[in-house]
């Protein structure tokens, strides 16, 4: 365990109940979390254009397409706030308290989206409410991976970050199974007409139940080790935030590189992709939602995998390896999709997912082994939102502007390829982390020696 040089150490197999208790935890609350932006994210590229821009849809459907997708963008601009709130706060009251509010206030804003009226019933302060729900949304998922990731990586034996740190990861293939499935029955299940009126609202009502069940589960899951040792030396956290971005800038920067070329692909598989082959290739929407959660089951082994190697070949190989397919797969998996062949179609998004897992597998403990205890929360939140909004927050937006301009769709590989390309040069800068001690103490002497060098310099 990383835990305080003067705890009591626990007895094996309480120790073990309590590891599974914290995978458990942190796993539940980030499916959770992504269910409830994928649902969204996914009914933007098929159904929420006409139903709250219905005269802009009317009149320009492409436009109205660009702008729905630009719905899912907005929010990302609330993470870093959601970053700054609950990083200051998971560093200075706990990890585990921000994780049960992040949770609540996600699931609370989704039920909402689920009971709100339609422009054809409140005209133009439909889409005005719909934004302010998906700003809350982004404020939340700004806050909840840094808190879910900390508690696996700071729970975890030296050997293992990688794998425990998955386990939050592994929540967003999750919800995208959860998300993408659940639509696929609906859509099955009844008709067009039905889903269009009311249907649609079910995925975002559902959250309720998840919420629950995710908050009792959250709430069994004792403190941080690392926190709790911290806590004890209150003094250390006075000002996390300046410290952070007076001292650890480079960090933060680095972080916000690596995560944007994977958040963007992802972001493509979530939400562009639908509206691509059920709007441009003609697909049938029930098809290709299972296409999409079958290809989601591999991103979900893949990202655990990554974890797992990680631990055994570095963060750095496994990071450089995974943005490597990426960036070789992109234009062979456009002409996949392009031949409007739905086998096709779900082979070129597996192939895909097996990059964007090992590219996302180890981010939790590398993130958590660059920062010193005391601003860890604020820092891998915070370059996690900054990537997230260069990455993913308008990926879809790009990509449908560059499909209508070039008319070619693999100028939406390109587009990938060049960030693949940022998101390698980020981890090569932040250099390799495996095995940092997570321990105050040993942060302190390399703190101390870090201002050595610089008054030395």
């Amino acid at each position: 365990m990383t835990a305080p040089s003067h705890a009591v150490p626990l007895p094996a197999a309480r120790q073990r109940k309590e590891e599974r208790k914290v995978l458990a935890g942190t796993l539940v609350g980030t499916t959770i979390e992504w269910y409830d932006f994928f649902i969204f994210a996914q009914l933007t590229a098929t159904l929420l254009a006409p139903l709250f821009l219905t005269p802009l849809n009317e009149e320009s459907p492409g436009l109205a397409q660009i702008l729905s997708f630009a719905l899912i963008g907005i929010s990302f601009f609330f993470r870093p706030l959601g970053a700054i709130v609950a990083g200051r706060l998971g560093d200075r009251i706990g990890r585990k308290p921000m994780l049960v509010f992040t949770l609540v206030t996600m699931g609370a804003a989704t039920a909402l989206i689920g009971l709100l009226p339609t422009y054809a019933s409140i005209g133009i302060w439909a889409p005005i409410l719909l934004v302010l729900l998906r700003v809350i949304q982004g404020f939340s998922a700004g806050g909840e991976w840094g808190g879910a990731a900390l508690m696996a990586v700071e729970h975890a034996p030296l050997k293992k970050r990688g794998l425990f740190g998955a386990f939050p990861q592994i929540g967003v293939p999750i919800g995208m199974i959860l998300a993408t499935g659940l639509l696929f029955f609906l859509r099955v299940g009844m008709s067009e007409e039905d889903f269009k009126e009311w249907g649609w609202r079910l995925p975002f009502l559902l959250s309720i139940v998840l919420i629950l069940v995710g908050y009792l589960i959250r709430r069994t899951v004792e403190e941080s080790p690392v926190f709790k040792e911290l806590s004890e030396r209150k003094a250390e956290s006075n000002t996390p935030l300046r410290s952070l971005f007076r001292h650890h800038w480079r960090e933060v920067l680095y972080s916000c590189m690596i995560f944007i070329g994977n958040n963007a692909a992802g972001y493509l598989v979530i939400a562009f992709f639908i509206s691509y082959a059920t709007k441009t290739l003609e697909l049938p929407l029930p098809e290709v939602l299972l296409a999409t959660t079958l290809a989601s089951f591999g991103w979900l082994i893949f990202t655990l995998l990554g974890g797992w190697i990680s631990d055994h070949i570095g963060r750095v190989k496994t990071f450089l390896f995974g943005y490597a397919i990426m960036f070789v797969w992109m234009i062979p998996m456009f002409m996949l999709v392009d031949t409007g062949n739905i086998v096709l179609y779900g082979v070129g998004l597996f192939v895909l997912t097996i990059g964007l897992g090992f590219s996302y597998g180890p981010m939790s403990a590398m993130y958590a082994e660059m920062f010193p205890a005391n601003i860890r929360y604020s820092g891998i939140s915070i370059g996690y939102a900054l990537g997230a909004i260069f990455g993913g927050a308008f990926a879809a937006t790009i990509a449908q502007w560059l499909l209508i301009t070039t008319g070619w769709s693999g100028s939406v590989g390109i587009y990938i390829m060049v960030l693949c390309v940022i998101s390698s040069v980020g981890v090569i800068l932040a250099k390799e982390t495996r095995g940092a001690d997570l321990r105050i103490g040993s942060l302190e002497a390399r703190n101390r020696k870090a201002t050595a060098e610089k008054a030395a310099d």
